[in-house]
């Protein structure tokens, strides 16, 4: 019998065998699987925000602050700069107007649906073409707000998360009440989780002077942001800078998906190691139990070969199955769960949790190393088991 011959019986043999060894086999699998699950919980709301980030902005998108402001809280945006800056020719226009969204943006308090608590929420002031420099925007329910009236459209996501922003409600923040008027979608994106009201307004309500804090604009192409930039330099009247918006929505999430993502590996790695420790001890325990067999085996003529490689495949084998069910129930239980965390500004970001393959081969991974470490050295005890063993008595 050739070396490959014996390693496959030896294998099939070996897993063939553990029905005979089903808890210590089980203590296994059930270890490696909550090692998945606490790994993909992680994963899941990395990239759940990941997604949600990188689904919002467009290249032709520029977000517009003064010159040197990190963000929208210590940008300011004049009416006199808002004037020069719509006749340049790099900003999109329709029916003769330009697509520039004069905005500003105020942290408020909301209710949580199902809970007791409250929580920041984004109330952004904006002009009438915010729709237009939010492509892929749409009005799910109802209307578009009215300019200069007291009404409110809420993003989709906002409307599952908060208590009382269903369309027809009326929401009483500070002194002031808005009517919702309407609900908009675009895809999941960070947009969701805001609500809209007229910057003319709210600068009125918050006693906010003339200026804004930012102007999103609709480019030509996404290739014109450097002329639209240069545009700015050329003019001592603008001091002003724009960034694409999916860029500035980047670099305010801070990283936040990789942040979490990291924080869900240390804790994996941790119960990988007890994981481990566990796969050593059955892995031991069931050399021995097979001792006798072993040294049959190598009185027949099998090598120590197939003997290491056959108690590293059964090791391998309880890995796959760990790693494999972790998957399945992740796939179940994390998939399009939808929650909220804090993002740019302390406000609250509503994502739904979300699993790539990518993920999922991570956790493979991870169950592979667990078993391979936890399977070699009782392989390479097994390969090492003496001829003579098949004299023990018992």
């Amino acid at each position: 019998m050739n070396l490959f011959s014996q390693i496959s019986a030896v294998v099939s043999m070996n897993v063939r065998g553990l029905r005979d060894r089903v808890w210590a086999s089980l203590a296994i699998v059930f270890a490696l699987t909550l090692t998945v699950l606490v790994l993909l919980g992680f994963l899941a709301v990395g990239s759940g925000i990941d997604r949600t980030i990188e689904g919002t902005g467009s290249e032709n998108v520029a977000l517009v602050l003064r010159d040197g402001s990190p963000d929208e809280t210590t940008s300011e945006v004049t009416r006199a700069e808002l004037a020069v800056m719509a006749e340049l020719p790099q900003i999109a226009r329709s029916g003769g107007q330009a697509a520039i969204s004069p905005e500003r943006f105020v942290v408020v308090e909301a209710g949580l649906k199902g809970t007791e608590n409250d929580a920041n929420m984004s109330l952004r002031g904006v002009g009438q073409a915010a729709a237009a420099t939010r492509p892929g925007l749409e009005i799910a329910e109802g209307r578009m707000l009215a300019e200069g009236s007291n009404e409110m459209v809420v993003g989709r996501a906002l409307s599952r998360r908060f208590e009382g922003f269903e369309l027809g409600q009326d929401v009483r923040i500070g002194t002031n009440t808005w009517k919702v008027v309407g609900v908009f979608e675009q895809g999941g994106s960070v947009n969701e989780s805001e609500a809209w009201v007229d910057v003319e307004v709210l600068q009125s309500f918050y006693r906010s002077g003339s200026s804004y804090q930012s102007a999103r604009v609709l480019l030509n192409d996404g290739d014109d942001l450097a002329s639209f930039n240069s545009a700015f330099e050329a003019d001592p009247q603008l001091r002003l800078e724009a960034i694409s918006e999916r860029e500035y929505l980047a670099s305010q999430s801070q990283s936040l998906g990789s942040i979490l993502t990291f924080l869900g590996w240390p804790l994996a790695i941790a119960m990988a190691i007890g994981a481990i420790a566990g796969a050593l001890n059955t892995m031991y325990s069931s050399v021995a139990d097979r001792k006798r067999e072993i040294g049959t085996l190598r009185a027949i003529g099998f090598s120590p070969t197939s003997a290491f490689v056959g108690t590293l495949a059964e090791a391998l084998v309880l890995a796959l199955v760990g790693g494999a069910v972790g998957c399945l129930i992740g796939a179940m239980v994390f998939n399009g769960i939808e929650t909220s965390t804090l993002g740019a500004n302390f406000t609250q970001v509503v994502f739904a949790f979300s699993l790539t393959g990518a993920d999922y081969a991570s956790a493979l991974i991870l169950t592979l190393i667990v078993g391979l470490i936890g399977g070699v050295f009782p392989a390479w005890r097994a390969a090492r088991t003496r001829i003579v063993a098949a004299q023990a008595v018992d």
